[in-house]
């Protein structure tokens, strides 16, 4: 038994006060802020800075402005635009940066809160997403946070019981360039970036957004009517796969080390047949039962290789020496110059484990090991529960 941790010292918050790392706000927190800020200044005249919102569990962090603008009535419906810069954190975020602007103009009552995409902000074009076919990636908390901090200011403004009725465009700069290094063009999200977020938080290295990605990824794939999907640790596997199975992109997981993520939702919302495709010492570690493939969370068993050499029939010798190989792959090649599959074995071996992660799920699942250059060097055929 591991020791138990004191009442209050797991989760996120008590990682990132180990680390000492700095957690960052979401793009849904930046729009949320950047659109109280307009409507504001569209009421009052004046806007303000900083600008100050509540989050989901209750944090109340202050955002300075990077851009405002308010454009008197006249021919056109006068309009409020506020941006801000979004701060990640530590955390590696590619949206680091990343000016976040709102622009607020006033709608007829009875309309409530509109939402429009604007330039770097992508636009739905597929289902299985939290949001319908033509609708702005803008997700639903943000947008709830959005419309909450919106009816404060039109109460604050105009009395108990007013209403919001306001078109509030999100636009990012630069978003559609930097949504080439996301997985939005995959999902059908064309045109720019998403504006997401639960927490309003981003901790530095939870992974969070990658393993959310994954699942939307299976969401958006079954509601395409794909049967199989491929999870694959990199580009290089996942061309494997597509050549290999001729998939669709829409039937591509980017798992990158996340197995588990992708077993466990795909335990949850079964698919048909499941491809794992990854470098072999990755996959090794999800063989020897590691869903986290990261180098930093896990690493290859050179003892668990050499068991499996064993059993494939490599001699004591041969055995030892892969114990004592350098890496994974030396392992492999001296495996492969005596004879010894043990990339088959590894790879049926992961898929073993991955049906044993499934725990019955209706879903049969095969295993693909490439080496550094994307050669097959070892294979299990799909096998389901049962069977």
């Amino acid at each position: 038994m591991g020791e138990t941790q004191p009442k209050g010292t797991g989760g996120r918050s008590a990682q990132l006060a180990r680390t000492g790392l700095r957690h960052g706000w979401t793009t849904g927190s930046c729009a949320t802020a950047a659109s109280t800020a307009a409507y504001t200044a569209l009421l009052s005249g004046e806007f303000p800075d900083p600008v100050t919102i509540t989050l989901p569990k209750g944090q109340t962090p202050a955002f300075a402005l990077a851009i405002e603008e308010l454009t008197a009535a006249g021919v056109e419906p006068a309009t409020a635009m506020a941006g801000v810069v979004k701060d990640a954190g530590d955390d590696p975020d590619v949206t680091h940066g990343a000016l976040v602007r709102a622009t607020v103009r006033a709608l007829p009552a009875g309309s409530g809160v509109v939402y429009r995409a604007g330039p770097g902000v992508g636009t739905v074009t597929r289902p299985g997403l939290p949001l319908d076919v033509g609708e702005p990636a803008i997700n639903p908390v943000p947008r709830q946070l959005i419309q909450e901090h919106l009816t404060r200011v039109a109460q604050a403004h105009r009395g108990p019981g007013a209403r919001a009725d306001v078109e509030v465009t999100i636009s990012v700069d630069h978003g559609e360039e930097i949504a080439r290094s996301t997985w939005n063009p995959r999902l059908g999200i064309l045109g720019g970036l998403s504006i997401l977020g639960t927490t309003g938080i981003v901790v530095p290295y939870s992974c969070s957004a990658w393993i959310d990605s994954i699942r939307r990824g299976v969401d958006v794939a079954r509601a395409a009517g794909r049967r199989h999907v491929a999870g694959c640790t990199g580009s290089t596997s996942e061309k494997v796969a597509v050549a290999l199975h001729h998939l669709p992109e829409d039937a591509l997981l980017d798992m990158g080390d996340f197995a588990g993520a992708v077993l466990k939702y795909i335990r949850r919302h079964p698919v048909d047949r499941l491809t794992i495709c990854g470098g072999f010492a990755k996959l090794s570690k999800l063989a020897a039962g590691h869903l986290d493939l990261h180098s930093a969370r896990s690493q290859v068993d050179k003892g668990f290789l050499a068991e499996l050499a064993r059993r494939g029939g490599a001699d004591e010798a041969l055995a030892e020496a892969v114990a004592d190989a350098n890496t994974g792959l030396a392992a492999l090649q001296l495996c492969a110059a005596a004879g010894v599959p043990l990339g088959d074995l590894v790879a049926a071996t992961a898929r073993d484990e991955s049906l044993a992660v499934l725990r019955g799920a209706p879903v049969a699942v095969d295993v693909i090991c490439i080496d550094r250059a994307g050669l097959v060097v070892g294979r299990a055929e799909p096998r389901g529960p049962g069977t």
